[in-house]
């Protein structure tokens, strides 16, 4: 790509960036009728055209129904995939909107709902039209939380959600090469006032990008750090896999022991971050309360590290009659026996009575 972030994207460039999911059999285009969604649109049916054979588009756009305008922008939508002999579908959130937490719930509502229609239209993948400036947000958003290395890859060009895959041809382009493109194609788009409402954390984090900017700390550079940590992280995740190959105790058990057992005196000298994913692995897979939050696996680290330097301290080398058990995110972390084992824990128990 060149290197003019005001230069419209051409043909040529188009053809790189869907190149990936040309052999799809057909490929939801997620297009809410804002610039990036759009010009997502305009360039798929470009690239669409100019192949002998290729993916079905099927462009979706989500009403969630918050905004008074998002009826017509949907319908405008429609117009524009017609024009460009892209079949449209809209789909509407429905039911009771949440009080608090909108942006979320509207966000977990839309994948919900994008996912539901490529499962109809029989499509392997849903294309988002992120750019590199939403990936620099991103970043920030997660770095603010304290998330660890995988959060600050922040989002990657390619992700499972459900069956399906969430694609993102655009992350490494910057949206102004997008507005560039729709503006000398003449096409309009819609301009959702809620990207601008700083009583969402976003619009606030965008609003201080030109500060940022000032200090070399641009949408493109941040984009850049983010590539990086995700490469870093690539790089942990390979050693992580070699690490749980070579301490699991068990890897497959009946369904009512299903788990995972690790030596504990080798898992004791591995580097943290190390065994920070081989537990939070774990429990993801044999928990059923949701995802593990890192502080409390963290915590929960500190905790094994006790029980070790214990032992250590009353019978010498390596962890052999360590005694723990730890419920988190619906697992048990048991430890015992000179072994780490994490499995479903029990139901918990409703109401107060014995």
């Amino acid at each position: 790509m060149r290197d003019d972030d005001t230069s419209p994207i051409s043909a040529s460039e188009a053809k790189v960036l869907f190149a990936d999911w040309r052999g799809a059999p057909a490929l939801v285009l997620a297009v809410s009728g804002g610039p990036d969604s759009v010009a997502m649109m305009w360039l798929a049916s470009r690239w669409r055209r100019a192949l002998p054979r290729g993916p079905r588009l099927v462009a979706v756009t989500v009403d969630h129904g918050l905004r008074a305008a998002s009826a017509r922008e949907a319908r405008e939508v429609k117009r524009l995939a017609r024009a460009l002999e892209i079949e449209h579908r809209t789909v509407r959130w429905t039911g009771t909107k949440p009080a608090r937490g909108i942006p979320a719930a509207a966000r977990e509502a839309r994948y919900r709902l994008l996912a539901q229609a490529a499962r109809s239209l029989g499509a392997t993948h849903i294309l988002t039209a992120h750019t590199s400036d939403d990936q620099a947000e991103t970043l920030l958003m997660r770095l603010l939380r304290g998330s660890g290395i995988a959060g600050l890859a922040a989002m990657a060009r390619e992700s499972g959600r459900e069956d399906v895959v969430l694609a993102r041809p655009l992350l490494g382009v910057a949206k102004s090469r997008l507005i560039a493109t729709l503006v000398k194609a003449g096409i309009a788009y819609a301009d959702d006032p809620t990207n601008h409402d700083t009583a969402f954390t976003r619009p606030r984090l965008r609003a201080l990008m030109p500060m940022l900017a000032a200090e070399g700390g641009d949408a493109r550079s941040l984009a850049r750090l983010a590539a990086r940590l995700a490469r870093a992280n690539e790089a942990v995740e390979i050693l992580t896999d070699g690490a749980e190959r070579y301490l699991a105790l068990r890897r497959d058990a009946t369904p009512h022991q299903a788990g995972r057992e690790f030596d504990a005196a080798a898992f004791a000298v591995l580097p943290d971050e190390i065994r920070l994913r081989l537990l939070m692995r774990a429990i993801n897979r044999f928990g059923h309360e949701g995802p593990a939050e890192l502080g409390k696996v963290e915590a929960l680290l500190v905790q094994l590290d006790g029980c070790f330097a214990q032992t250590l301290a009353k019978n010498g080398p390596g962890p052999k009659q360590i005694r723990l058990k730890v419920t988190l995110a619906g697992a048990l972390v048991s430890v015992g026996q000179g072994r780490i084992r994490i499995a479903g824990a029990p139901p918990r128990r409703r109401g107060g009575g014995k």
